[in-house]
């Protein structure tokens, strides 16, 4: 009869290389604190933490990159990062938890429309872009009354934003396209803005002949108006609108908040045709997309 030692010792010869391998992968060089691992180490265990949950999927370059960023400037454990990444998986439309300072983290990911649950009310701010998509707001992302609405790969740390002020009563900004020629007029207010009143005989059409960005309004073709601040704070009574434009023809995906109904076209604003099912449709509860150059006013 063997000895308890020596039946040990069988048993561990008879453990495959590869068995022993993932052993030693998988917990054993994982201490809580990351910083006493070298920066290689570091990269190892956290890109296993995310296959291992995933399912053997590779971690995103910017969310490692940003786990990186937080194990040694903010000093996350390996329970944090596991939890994090567990979160950021989890899905269901539920965004990740607050982060340090009264933030939280919203993804989407795969290009795909998500809806984050801030842990305030009202408007949110970006503190940070985490993907290489860009976040921009009234494009890739919006929020409204504690939601945050991520879309076409922003992915992105937010935190509690100041409500919009009031935009002063009467202030206008003229903005002329002289000759065809484009133009950028600043305006004193952030957000939105909006045409007030058209003073040429050309068209101004939003997206076509003139288009807002934050701190300036740009003209072209002709188009000569007034611009005053559009704070607007509450959706039309009625319904919700969103703009979603398809530019050099390009698919786009555009986030609808969840809770307004089934979304139509509103207004086109281009010249290309806006065809539900052709240009135009709708991809998900949450999404809308347009193409071959279809921009439009949506809503219902």
């Amino acid at each position: 009869m063997l000895k308890p030692l020596s039946l040990a010792l069988c048993l561990a010869a008879l453990a495959t290389p590869a068995l022993v391998q993932a052993q030693v992968q998988t917990r054993a060089y994982a201490p809580e604190n990351l910083r006493t691992l070298s920066h290689n180490d570091q990269v190892r265990v956290i890109s296993l933490e995310y296959s291992e949950q995933s399912g053997g999927r590779r971690i995103p370059d910017d969310q490692l990159r940003f786990y990186l960023d937080q194990v040694n400037r903010s000093n996350w454990t390996f329970s944090r990062i596991k939890s994090d990444i567990a979160t950021s998986l989890g899905g269901g439309g539920v965004g990740p938890g607050p982060q340090p300072g009264g933030s939280i983290r919203c993804e989407s990911t795969d290009g795909r429309p998500r809806t984050c649950r801030a842990p305030w009310n009202g408007y949110s701010r970006l503190l940070r872009q985490l993907s290489k998509t860009p976040c921009t707001e009234g494009q890739t992302w919006q929020s409204r009354d504690g939601n945050i609405y991520v879309s076409g790969g922003c992915r992105g740390e937010f935190g509690p934003g100041l409500s919009p002020p009031v935009p002063p009563v009467g202030q206008t900004v003229r903005c002329e396209s002289n000759d065809g020629r484009p133009r950028t007029c600043q305006v004193p207010w952030n957000g939105r803005t909006r045409l007030s009143r058209q003073l040429s005989s050309s068209a101004c059409v939003e997206g076509r002949s003139w288009q807002q960005q934050n701190g300036s309004v740009w003209v072209s073709q002709g188009c000569r108006a007034e611009f005053v601040a559009d704070y607007q704070v509450q959706p039309p009574v009625g319904g919700r609108r969103v703009s979603c434009s398809s530019n050099d023809n390009r698919t786009t995906t555009c986030a609808w908040p969840p809770g307004y109904g089934v979304p139509r076209l509103i207004q086109q604003v281009s010249r290309q045709p806006c065809i539900q099912g052709q240009t135009w449709g709708i991809s998900s509860a949450t999404a809308i997309w347009v193409s071959r150059g279809c921009r439009g006013v949506f809503g219902n």
